[in-house]
């Protein structure tokens, strides 16, 4: 018979099962376009350098940095996913740096760009972005395109402490975080977050608080949820070569992964359980392990402990 895992059934609610029972079965594939965003803690308007652990090649694949417009970007994107994977069905999803950086007449024109290319075959529009860097206006763009398909806006939430945004140069608050999830409160928007595990003066009580303040936002549908890794061309790079610090081993995630997921509301999506970056970039921490092991030795992890997504939820003190 083998385990729930042989079987295809994880121990949480995962994006590829929600994928295929939402669109019947069909391969959906995300097609990353880059927009040549920047981010307003790059240009200056709130500071220079970005996160200290960012370095935005390290989250933007060859295919997507080396074409210059929306269009090859779209049509060679859906080719490689066709002839690569099988997919059948795509989400356009502007995903380097902050991709409601702009005037909303702009991202109009681009958004609109991207979806026209190949509207028979496109099912959403997923538009990654800072919480600094939304308003009434662009969320209502976004919000015009959900009578056509499905919308995902993933918003870098990082970490729940304003210490740590601050440390790492985030330019951003928790409070407009918070600010920002009141304003979508009545959204048809699929709201996704996306955190980060491991900074080294976080201690593992302080992280899983964050399983506390996704659940008090009933609007958030999806997670995506990265350890620390190090990169080069990073500020946070340069600090870790002069002086190494604690990043999780993989053993020690699977461990923190099966804390945390029981915390965590059970109907949210989780989209990632970690985040990867390219090999040449990397500095630490190194698995040494395919992006396909990594994912297979968390999950197996997860299952051999006994892990189930929300079982230690509580709703006013009681745990469902």
């Amino acid at each position: 018979m083998g385990t729930q895992l042989d079987n295809g059934i994880k121990p949480y609610n995962h994006y590829g099962a929600y994928l295929k029972e939402k669109y019947n079965g069909q391969k959906v594939f995300k097609v990353i376009v880059d927009g040549n965003f920047t981010c307003p803690n790059r240009d200056g308007s709130k500071g220079y350098g970005g996160c200290t652990y960012c370095n935005v090649d390290s989250f933007t694949p060859d295919t997507a940095r080396k074409i210059p417009s929306i269009r090859e970007q779209v049509e060679n994107g859906i080719e490689r996913a066709r002839n690569s994977y099988g997919a059948e069905k795509f989400i356009i999803y502007f995903q380097p740096n902050t991709n409601t950086y702009a005037p909303t007449h702009l991202l109009k024109m681009m958004y609109d760009e991207a979806l026209s290319i190949c509207p028979e075959h496109t099912l959403g529009l997923s538009v990654g972005t800072r919480p600094d860097c939304l308003d009434f206006e662009k969320i209502a763009l976004l919000e015009s395109y959900t009578d056509r398909y499905d919308v995902d806006l993933e918003m870098g939430m990082e970490s729940i402490y304003n210490e740590t945004l601050e440390r790492i140069n985030r330019g951003c608050s928790h409070d407009e975080f918070i600010s920002i999830m009141k304003m979508l409160e009545n959204t048809s928007l699929d709201l996704c977050v996306h955190t980060i595990f491991g900074f080294p003066w976080e201690t593992e009580e302080m992280m899983l608080k964050y399983a506390e303040e996704i659940n008090k936002h009933p609007k958030i549908k999806f997670v995506k949820l990265h350890h620390l890794h190090i990169v080069e061309g990073s500020i946070m790079g340069v600090k870790y070569k002069r002086e190494p610090f604690h990043l999780f081993t993989l053993e020690e995630y699977t461990e923190f992964l099966s804390k945390f997921i029981p915390l965590l509301r059970p109907d949210i999506i989780i989209q990632r359980v970690f985040g990867i970056a390219d090999k040449e970039l990397l500095i630490a921490p190194n698995w040494n392990l395919p992006k396909s092991g990594i994912q297979t030795k968390i999950d197996k992890g997860l299952e051999e402990r006994g892990v189930k997504q929300g079982s230690a939820y509580q709703v006013e003190g009681i745990t469902i």
